[in-house]
């Protein structure tokens, strides 16, 4: 991947970063060993694994042809150790110390003159559990390609033995019929941009009045959650929906209890989420972010929580029938296809733009159910983390693992202080859902 050069959307990301609005992705994970850990000796094996992942090497280094643009290049003084670091919780002074930790960990932007990630290994969680906390900029990949990174870092399993695929013969074209795909091609991608933009502009909202808006901050908050696959079975299987669906319906009637307890104002309002939408596995590529989106409306303004989740499997429904490149939800294929000298002199203004189409981002990255160890130790919990787009106080990301599914919610620090109210509200959105469900 050394000197590639960066897409539209991973130069949209590189210029979208404010002091206030690090553009990086994050998760902490949570491993059970069977004996003691060594700090030391695991940050020594965490750093030989990450110096063998090519991606963890690499900076990103401005190009003056085309202008804006940007590739990717080794970095000559690459020392793995150099981004990791170890810290020992102790719970003398906070309820919660990893959190607390986490949340001052993720406040602090990556150094753009460095390779664009960051790890801390922290010890002395219960039960003799330990965490790592990874930090990558947005602009090295998207979720599903974060993971994909990541698991360089954990202990390798079997992989199993595919039969080899036969390549078919690939006939050979005529100079003109090469060039009238061509020319198709590109009447088509006109045409899908085109769309987009038409769909973009109708589904903006001039003057959003958003209660999830914030003035900008450097504090961050973050609240970890966990609920129980089975649950969410019994509730698709009473009401229909997906896992996700019902996932969005849990934390709809979260965020509604949650408002309402703030004193703020739900009935007859709605929230709209952004739901990023992976197409990596569509274009059979590698490298960076391969995005696009859906937007969907969160009716926090009624009651009935199965009636919120009936309103929800329908607009996801209607998401799906239309597909990933089309619709509002869909501007990062757009942001794909703009030069990047047009995201170096308009991406703050761009990204400052974001509340006039959504209020959130709900996010759902992808990891293997298989079971998942580092140095021996189990892989218990993992909670991944959106960055915050400007001016928003809360993004939501998703994880299924195993038997359950975590929930890591980031906020804006100083609009949202109440981070543990959020969390137990989707506890109880998800019980109420339950209770609805036998």
């Amino acid at each position: 991947m050394a000197g590639s050069q960066l897409s539209g959307l991973d130069v949209a990301f590189l210029c979208m970063e404010g002091e206030n609005t690090p553009m990086h992705m994050g998760a902490v994970v949570i491993f059970r060993p069977e004996g003691r850990v060594d700090p030391r000796q695991l940050a020594k094996l965490l750093a030989e694994r990450a110096a063998r992942i090519p991606k963890l090497r690499l900076r990103a280094r401005t190009s003056f042809f085309p202008p804006g643009a940007a590739t990717w290049a080794e970095d000559p003084d690459f020392d793995a150790s150099r981004h990791i670091h170890l810290h020992h919780a102790s719970g003398l002074y906070e309820p919660d110390p990893l959190a607390a930790y986490a949340s001052r960990w993720i406040a602090e932007p990556l150094n753009r003159n460095r390779p664009l990630w960051d790890l801390h290994l922290v010890t002395g969680l219960p039960g003799n559990e330990f965490a790592v906390l990874l930090k990558l900029h947005h602009a090295l990949s998207d979720g599903a390609g974060a993971f994909a990174i990541a698991s360089g870092l954990l202990d390798r399993r079997p992989i199993p033995v595919r039969a080899a695929k036969v390549v078919p013969e690939v006939p050979v074209r005529s100079p003109f019929e090469t060039v009238k795909d061509t020319l198709s091609a590109t009447w088509a991608q006109a045409g899908e941009a085109a769309g987009i933009t038409s769909s973009i502009l109708r589904a903006s909202r001039p003057y959003p009045i958003s209660p999830l808006s914030a003035p900008a901050s450097m504090e961050r908050s973050l609240g970890f959650v966990r609920l129980d696959q089975g649950d969410l079975r019994r509730i698709r299987k009473t009401h229909g929906g997906t896992t996700n669906d019902v996932v969005l319906a849990v934390l709809t009637g979260a965020l509604r209890d949650w408002l309402i307890n703030r004193g703020l104002h739900a009935d007859g309002r709605s929230l709209r989420a952004l739901i990023p939408v992976s197409v990596r596995a569509r274009r059979g590529e590698d490298g960076g972010n391969k995005l696009s989106g859906y937007l969907c409306d969160l009716p926090i303004g009624i009651d009935d929580p199965v009636r919120r989740l009936r309103l929800i499997r329908r607009t996801m429904a209607h998401n799906k029938a239309a597909g990933p490149a089309r619709g509002p939800g869909a501007f990062p294929l757009l942001a794909d296809k703009v030069p990047p000298a047009v995201h170096r002199l308009a991406g703050r203004v761009t990204g400052q733009a974001a509340p006039l189409l959504f209020d959130t981002v709900v996010t759902n990255v992808p990891v293997p159910g298989v079971g998942l160890t580092l140095d021996g130790a189990a892989l218990r919990e993992v909670y991944p983390f959106v960055p915050l787009a400007p001016r928003q106080a809360l993004g939501i990301a998703v994880v299924t693992y195993r038997d359950s599914v975590h929930i890591g919610l980031q906020a804006n620090g100083a609009a949202v202080p109440d981070i543990g109210s959020l969390r137990d509200a989707v506890l109880k959105s998800t019980a109420s859902l339950c209770d609805l469900s036998d």
